[in-house]
C-alpha cells in the first residue's frame, strides 16, 4: 500500500494517509500541512494519527454523516487494535521498529476509511 511506503520513508502516520488521499482525490493538498500536527498522538500520545487523518478525510467527503462516521471509525479501529491511543499502541517500540509496528495502523485506518466512504483507497 502506497501510504505505508510513505510512512516507512519518512512521513508521519497521519501525513502518509493524507498524502495518499490527496493522490486519490479524496482531499485537498492543504490537508497535508494540517496532518503533521497529528503525528505522535498529536504530540501528546493520545489519539493515533491514523485515526485523526481518516476522520478528516471522512468528514470532508461526507459532512452530513461526519459524526456517525467518526464514531464508526473509532469503534472499528478499537475492534482491530483495542485502543486508539498512540502511546499505548506504540508502547516499548522505537525507531525503525516503531515504523514497522505502526504500519499496521496505517493499513487498518485506510481499510476502515474504505468501508466508510465505500470507495477503494
Amino acid at each position: 500500500m502506497k501510504a505505508v511506503e510513505y510512512f516507512k520513508n519518512g512521513n508521519s502516520c497521519s501525513e502518509s494517509i493524507i498524502r495518499y488521499a490527496i493522490e486519490k482525490g479524496l482531499c485537498p493538498e492543504s490537508f497535508f500541512l494540517a496532518a503533521s500536527a497529528f503525528s505522535g498522538g498529536m504530540s501528546s500520545g493520545c489519539i493515533c494519527g491514523t485515526v485523526a487523518a481518516v476522520q478528516m478525510i471522512s468528514g470532508f467527503n461526507d459532512p452530513q454523516n461526519a459524526r456517525a462516521n467518526a464514531k464508526y471509525i473509532v469503534e472499528e479501529f478499537k475492534k482491530r487494535n483495542k485502543v486508539t491511543c498512540c502511546r499505548v499502541l506504540s508502547a516499548g517500540v522505537e525507531g525503525m521498529a516503531k515504523k514497522e509496528h505502526c504500519s499496521k495502523y496505517v493499513t487498518d485506518a485506510l481499510e476502515i476509511l474504505e468501508e466508510v466512504l465505500k470507495v477503494k483507497v
